[in-house]
């Protein structure tokens, strides 16, 4: 189990960023979830996106704010998630995906539903069952009488944001005719490829105490997903604050009339992932990511190791945040911050570590402390 990446910075009285410096939010945390990342703040200044396109695109400060604008719209239907939504927004600026982990009835469903909402973007529910076949998730090849032709009749994951809800109670050969989709942004069926639009994010859910019935996503499949977030039970404020929102009439099927409206399009996402391109990233801050991969994989406490594939992933998220927080620049307190959300669940426990009650997340809170954080 992974922490939380934290929430975005906040300007004290108001309930997001919107400005130059940004004030902070508390998160709620429950064992073992901690805080991660701030959340995302409106900078100062910003450089404008690529330019170059033959269409128009949004500056990148514009595209920011519309993101960040996103948190505000989620919370009119979920309480105390706020680190969720901000690992999703990373996670869309990187063109990665996201896994959601948390007791039934936490919002895992909702908070992906209000995002959607929050976007003018497609999107589709595929609810994982045992008997669920991969042509059902990617699509099958349909006979035409009328034409005497077999035609291709694309699946729900043709779609700019797919929830995956419960997926590890699918078999392993409906998993993974997902990676295709994750990894490559494409279907293949009876060797012809079909693309996906874009953007493309997946956001998995699953239930992290039920194992019955259930097929565990193996470690190659788990690092496919970017982060992992957990999402702790509310503190008791927060829980308050839904139960009034019940009291008074809140539906969370109808999600229109609790004011949720699309605040940022695929065009702000293009224009947010092309300016983290931009943001840089100094020598010092590079071998602060790779000294922290390689401390994992000497760890005496695990049998597996942060890959290449990791250190790439942590440096991603790391530029998303740095960028969603006002800065052109990634610092080492970035790469901490989304340090246990994109790593923690790439790493495997030795049996005898486990055996001695030790955590993923106490190992790599242990690496973290123990590397040197450059100057």
């Amino acid at each position: 189990m992974t922490d939380t990446p934290p929430t975005p910075d906040e300007r004290p009285g108001t309930p997001e960023p919107a400005g130059s410096s940004p004030p902070t939010e508390p998160v709620p945390t429950a064992a073992p979830a901690e805080p991660g990342p701030p959340a995302p703040a409106r900078p100062e200044d910003e450089r404008p996106a690529s330019a170059g396109r033959s269409t128009p695109q949004p500056q990148a400060a514009d595209a920011r704010e519309a993101l960040v604008a996103v948190r505000d719209e989620v919370g009119k239907a979920v309480v105390g998630q706020g680190a969720a939504v901000a690992g999703m927004l990373v996670a869309l600026l990187c063109r990665g995906h996201i896994l959601l982990e948390g007791v039934p009835g936490v919002a895992k469903t909702l908070l992906v539903r209000s995002l959607a909402a929050s976007l003018d973007v497609g999107t589709k529910r595929v609810q994982f069952t045992p008997d669920l076949m991969p042509g059902d998730l990617t699509g099958s090849l349909v006979f035409d009488a009328r034409d005497g032709e077999f035609e291709f009749r694309p699946g729900p994951v043709f779609t700019n944001l797919l929830l995956a809800d419960e997926i590890n109670r699918t078999p392993p050969k409906t998993q993974s005719a997902l990676l295709e989709a994750m990894e490559e942004r494409q279907v293949t069926v009876d060797g012809t490829p079909h693309g996906l639009p874009g953007p493309f994010l997946v956001a998995a859910t699953q239930n992290p105490v039920e194992y019955e019935g259930t097929y565990p996503l193996p470690e190659a499949q788990l690092d496919r997903f970017l982060l992992k977030v957990v999402l702790p039970v509310p503190e008791r404020d927060d829980e308050l604050a839904v139960l009034r929102r019940h009291a008074s009439g809140f539906d969370p099927r109808d999600l229109a009339a609790a004011g949720l409206r699309a605040v940022a399009s695929a065009a702000d996402i293009d224009a947010g992932a092309a300016a983290v391109r931009q943001v840089q990233v100094s020598d010092a801050v590079l071998g602060y990511v790779v000294d922290l991969a390689r401390a994992t994989r000497t760890s005496p406490s695990l049998a597996l190791g942060v890959s290449p594939r990791g250190a790439t992933a942590l440096l991603a998220t790391s530029r998303a945040w740095a960028w969603l927080s006002g800065r052109g620049y990634v610092t080492p307190d970035d790469v901490k911050a989304l340090a246990v959300a994109t790593l923690a669940h790439r790493l495997m426990l030795r049996p005898e570590a486990e055996l001695e009650g030790t955590s993923v997340t106490s190992v790599l809170h242990s690496v973290l402390s123990s590397v040197p954080v450059p100057r």
